[in-house]
This record gives C-alpha cells, sequence and structure tokens, in this order.
C-alpha cells in the first residue's frame, strides 16, 4: 500500500541519444536545442548513464543542477563510475573524485539517488558485501541504490544487510535466463528503485551493438504490472527508470507509466506519430519549442 507521502518519480535513462532524433527529438534537432531542457519538461527524474563510464567534472554537476531547476519536483539518479562496480580493486582515488562531483547536486537538494550497478558476474558472498561497505562509506549520508543481476542475491539475509545500512535495493525487469535475478518489488531503505531494461532475451548476451540489448517495447499490460508494484513500495521516494532506450521507447514507455499512475501529462508530437495507438490524446499547443503537444 502506497504511503500517503510517498512520491513516485518517472524517467528515461540518458537523453543523449542520436537515435531519438526524430521518434523523441525534432529531426533536425535546432541549433541550440537542450535535450536536458526536453526532459525536465517531460518527466520529474532521469537516470544518468555517462557518469558509469568516466566522472565527470563537478561543473558538469553544476551545470545539471541549473538546468532542472525550472522543474521543483526534478531529482536526478546517477550511476555509479564502473571502475567502483566492475573492478576487482578498489580505486579509492576514483571514489573520492565521484563524491566530491556530486558536490552541486547534493547541496540543491536535487541528488535523488546514486546507483551502484554490478554486472551478472557479481556474485553474493564476502567480497560482495565489503564491496557494498567500501561503497557506502564513501558516499555516506547519500541515497544509495545497489542493483545486482544475478539470483544468488535473492535471500533475505542480502536484503537485511542493505536494510541495516540503509541502502536501497533495485527491482529489475530483465530478459530471463538461468540465474537471472527475478521481478520483484522490495524496500530496504527509503528510496525504492525499479528499473526496466526490457526483455530482449535474444540479444541480451549475444549482440554486436550495445544499444541491441535494449530494443525492446513493453505492452500495456507489462507495464501495468510494474505499475502495480510501484505502487505497493512503502518508501519515502519510488524512482521508475525505463532503460529500453532503443528510439525512445524508454520515453513512450515511461509516458505510459506516468498516464497509469493517474498523473496529467502532455505527448510531445514527435513521440505519437513515431508510437501510433500508444497514445489517445487530442491536441494542446505548440511548446517553445514548436513541438504540438497533446493532453491525455
Amino acid at each position: 500500500m502506497l504511503r500517503p507521502s510517498t512520491v513516485i518519480r518517472v524517467g528515461p535513462a540518458g537523453w543523449s541519444y542520436k537515435d531519438w532524433e526524430g521518434p523523441v527529438y525534432p529531426s533536425p534537432v535546432p541549433r541550440g536545442f537542450d535535450r536536458l531542457g526536453w526532459i525536465v519538461d517531460h518527466f520529474d527524474t532521469v537516470e544518468v548513464n555517462s557518469t558509469f563510464y568516466r566522472t565527470p567534472a563537478v561543473s558538469a554537476a553544476g551545470s545539471w543542477a541549473e538546468r532542472i531547476e525550472p522543474n521543483p519536483r526534478f531529482e536526478m539518479t546517477l550511476k555509479l563510475q564502473r571502475e567502483l562496480t566492475h573492478e576487482k580493486s578498489w580505486n579509492a582515488g576514483e571514489a573520492k573524485r565521484f563524491r566530491a562531483f556530486l558536490g552541486p547536486l547534493e547541496e540543491s537538494g536535487r541528488l535523488g539517488a546514486v546507483l551502484a550497478q554490478f554486472p551478472w558476474s557479481f556474485r553474493y558472498g564476502a567480497g560482495a558485501c565489503e564491496r557494498f561497505e567500501r561503497i557506502r562509506e564513501v558516499l555516506d549520508g547519500l541515497p544509495l541504490v545497489v542493483e545486482v543481476r544475478h539470483d544468488s542475491f535473492d535471500t533475505e539475509e542480502f536484503r537485511e544487510l542493505l536494510r541495516e545500512r540503509s541502502i536501497g535495493l533495485a527491482n529489475i525487469d530483465q530478459p530471463p535466463h538461468d540465474h537471472a535475478l527475478e521481478p520483484a518489488a522490495h524496500v530496504t531503505s527509503g528510496v525504492a528503485y525499479i528499473r526496466l531494461h526490457g526483455r530482449n532475451r535474444e540479444k541480451w548476451f549475444d549482440h554486436e551493438e550495445a544499444w541491441e540489448r535494449y530494443d525492446y517495447l513493453y505492452s500495456r499490460n507489462e507495464l501495468d504490472d510494474w505499475v502495480g508494484k510501484a505502487r505497493s513500495l512503502e518508501a519515502e521516494k519510488v524512482f521508475v527508470i525505463t532503460n529500453n532506450h532503443f528510439r525512445g521507447q524508454s520515453v513512450a514507455n515511461a509516458l505510459e507509466i506516468r498516464k497509469s499512475l493517474g498523473e496529467e501529462i502532455v505527448i510531445p508530437q514527435t513521440v505519437a506519430e513515431y508510437y501510433p495507438g500508444r497514445f489517445e490524446a487530442r491536441p494542446r499547443a505548440e511548446d517553445e519549442r514548436g513541438q504540438m503537444l497533446f493532453r491525455f
């Protein structure tokens, strides 16, 4: 049962994709077009994936904090740098840099969570617990969520460890395969998290291009199941992130989730036309970027 004070924020993972030009953004993209500003207009969260590959300059976080300011509900979540989750040795210097980088978002009150995503090869055990401890120490005082993908973590012992350390657990939707962690609705801290990767089983492990893994459009029935889970999470904040980003499918699905949650939303003309039949809406007006908007 959803707490009266629970806030559910829904948004896509990332915003800077070339293949979004047409399905999401105007094509060609006008000079000066702010892709993050577009996300802020239509959602109240976004997951930053670029921080997984390298720690940006502090000025980047400062710029993001300024650009999301127009939406008072907007909070960002950011993926922890992969050297801290995917490497066996611990990089103390990188950990220190990442914490410093978060400063502007932390100070502005717009840091929703830091997501520490671990690979499917990562298994539950003493080594995993030690890594969680190190990350918690570095990010002390910040909302931390971990994403694990192997079913060795599907134990109450593991979830209790997270509760004791106020670490959230990402409830994920991923293609079914051997020892894959199955969809769930767990809450282990004040921040609950749902992450939808799509169900492209054929390309999840066998792909030439990274985007192939995330080429999947959820059906309305599949989304309804996750909307029900989101409503059941008893936490202060719930983040629902769509990561099936190829050709803006994450945007379309995130808008559908918001609609199912009873939120009033507007659909850009680009999305409405690229996904015919998904949105039954009436014209509203043009936005400042010249795109026709539709209201449910």
